[in-house]
Parts: structure tokens; C-alpha cells; sequence
């Protein structure tokens, strides 16, 4: 065995870069690690080497807005200074009452759909999730067809994003269900709603079960291209403190249990002492609590690129602010 098989992988993310079959990117970790940094950085890094590249905040709290100083809503928009980068913001919880109304409209049928409205929110309420679920595939809809060359998602904290990740085969397995259901009971509610009154106006099953098998094959795909490390890969956000680690382990484990590839961290925050420079106290302390945790980093993580990110005097707000930043992702800060 040769010396090489341990050294270090450079402690960059260039081999995103260099990837060109990856469609979709994951930036995750625990909540006020520097996520949305990292991800906004990435994409604009990522909008040199690629045609398209589309940056989605599946968080609630949605800060790409405030990270490139411009409103962004649930369509993609471009970001002001780039020709190739898109950002959008979707809030993973809509929930099903507030899809839009083109949802409910089917060409000449727009009527017995859009009054069937409130039966199948009934219908849907009765299965977990599937308010989330819908709207996760109605983005991955939309994401497959504006065709962006690769697509970076800045998640939510980790828990959240563990449930997003799982949602292609959770709704797989359950749109797969409710069709067999549909088989079976659909019939009896078509019955039924003609012998209220219903009559031919009334509540169609087959309008609700023609968009979930719309929506099958899309969610399908997702899974396949979530599972294979060409196509799909996570990059972890922590700090050098203990629970940030902690969590960072947590979440490679589950990534893996779920079969999705990891191999890059990026540890934000740290504190870099200019040479020859006295540090008060208390940056001592820190410096001696960091260095701890990154030797424990490197013994953790020595098949993994670990990207080191600074501590910066100022926030990294503005699209040039995060052009600057996005550099330390390429070549590691030097004080």
C-alpha cells in the first residue's frame, strides 16, 4: 500500500465542480452554522462552471433573500448580477388547502374538480404527511421542467431536511397505495355521489388519480437520481464545537442509511490568528477549543474534503459579499 492512500483530500470543494453529472446538490446541517452562506456561495461558483444553476430554500426562515439583498418567491428569479443563477424560496409546509387554484382545474372539467375541492382535502387529510408531500413533488415538477443544469437546495436543519430527502420514496410507496385505493373504491364514491345528487357534475375520482399518476413517474425519477452519487450529493455545514459535531455525525449516518452520498464538509466560523499577531484571551480559548475539535474532524472524517471557513469581521450579505466569500470555498483562507 502506498503513502498516498493517506493523504488528505484537498480541503476544497472543487470536486462539485468537476462533477459534471451532479443535478442536484444538498447543503444541510444544524440550524446557525452558516447554511445559506455556504449554499449561495456554492451556486455562484457552480454558475461558472454550469449553463443553469437553480438555488432552492426549502427553510421556512428563508435567507437567501437577505444573503444576496433581493426578494425571491416560489417561481425561479434571476439574481441580479448573473445571467445563469436562479434562486427560488418554497415553504415546505403549504400544506394541501393552499396549492394554487389551476391545481383543481382540468381542461373542461374545471368545474366537478374545483368542487371536489374540499372532498379530497378530506380525503388527503387522512394520509401523514401528504400535504408536504404534494407540494415537495409539485417544486420537483416544476424544478424537472424548467431543466436547470444542476439545482442547490439550502435546507432546513437537519430534521426537516432528513424528512425531505425521504419524501421521494415515502410518497412513492403512498401515491402507489392511494391509486390501488382508487381502484378499489373509486366506483363506490362515484356511486355515492350520484346518489347524493352528485350526478355527473359531481366529485370524480379519476380527475385526482390522472394527477397522481402525473406525478409518479416525476417522483420516481427523483428517487433513482437522489440514490445515485453521480447525480446527487450532500454537502454538510458544522462549526468546531461539540454539538455541532455531534449532529454533523448524526446526519452523515442517516444520509447513508438512506443511500445518499456524502463527502464533503464545510466547517464555518473559525477563528484564524494572523501570524504574529498577539490574540486577547478569550480568541485564545476559542483557537484551543477549534483546534481540538478539527484534530477530531480529521480523524473522523479523513475520506472526506474539509473545507475550512473563516470567521469574517462583517456578514456575508450582498451578491458581491458572497462572490468574495464563495472563493474560500475554491482556494482555502489564508489570514
Amino acid at each position: 500500500m502506498g503513502d498516498e492512500e493517506f493523504e488528505p483530500l484537498e480541503p476544497t470543494l472543487q470536486n462539485i465542480l468537476d462533477a459534471k453529472s451532479l443535478r442536484w446538490v444538498f447543503v444541510g446541517g444544524k440550524g446557525g452554522v452558516g447554511k445559506t452562506t455556504s449554499s449561495c456561495s456554492l451556486a455562484v461558483q457552480l454558475s461558472k462552471v454550469r449553463e443553469t444553476v437553480l438555488i432552492i430554500s426549502t427553510d421556512p426562515a428563508h435567507n437567501i433573500s437577505d444573503a444576496f439583498n433581493q426578494k425571491f418567491t416560489k417561481v425561479p428569479t434571476k439574481v441580479n448580477g448573473f445571467e445563469n443563477l436562479f434562486a427560488m424560496e418554497v415553504d415546505p409546509n403549504i400544506g394541501f388547502a393552499e396549492l394554487p387554484e389551476e391545481y383543481f382545474t382540468a381542461d373542461g372539467e374545471s368545474e366537478a374538480f374545483r368542487s371536489s375541492k374540499g372532498i379530497i382535502q378530506e380525503l388527503l387529510g387522512a394520509f401523514p404527511g401528504i400535504d408536504e408531500a404534494m407540494s415537495y413533488a409539485e417544486v420537483m415538477k416544476l424544478v424537472k421542467k424548467m431543466d436547470f443544469s444542476v439545482v442547490v437546495f439550502d435546507t432546513a436543519p437537519t430534521g426537516h431536511t432528513l424528512r425531505l430527502l425521504s419524501f421521494p420514496a415515502v410518497v412513492e410507496k403512498g401515491l402507489g397505495k392511494l391509486l390501488k385505493l382508487k381502484n378499489q373504491m373509486g366506483p363506490i364514491v362515484s356511486n355515492m355521489a350520484r346518489m347524493f345528487g352528485g350526478g355527473e357534475a359531481g366529485f370524480n375520482p379519476d380527475l385526482l388519480s390522472d394527477r397522481l399518476e402525473d406525478m409518479l413517474p416525476v417522483i420516481q425519477q427523483v428517487n433513482a437520481q437522489f440514490r445515485d452519487p453521480a447525480a446527487t450529493t450532500f454537502v454538510c455545514v458544522c462549526i468546531a464545537e461539540f454539538l455541532s459535531l455531534y449532529e454533523t455525525e448524526r446526519l452523515i449516518q442517516e444520509l447513508t442509511k438512506c443511500g445518499i452520498d456524502t463527502h464533503n464538509i464545510i466547517v464555518n466560523q473559525l477563528l484564524f490568528q494572523k501570524p504574529g499577531e498577539k490574540p486577547c484571551g478569550m480568541c485564545e480559548a476559542r483557537c484551543r477549543i477549534q483546534a481540538k475539535y478539527l484534530d477530531q474532524i480529521a480523524d473522523l472524517y479523513e475520506d472526506f474534503h474539509v473545507v475550512k471557513l473563516p470567521l469574517l469581521e462583517k456578514e456575508v450579505r450582498g451578491v458581491e459579499a458572497v462572490n468574495r466569500f464563495s472563493e474560500f470555498l475554491i482556494q482555502p483562507y489564508k489570514p
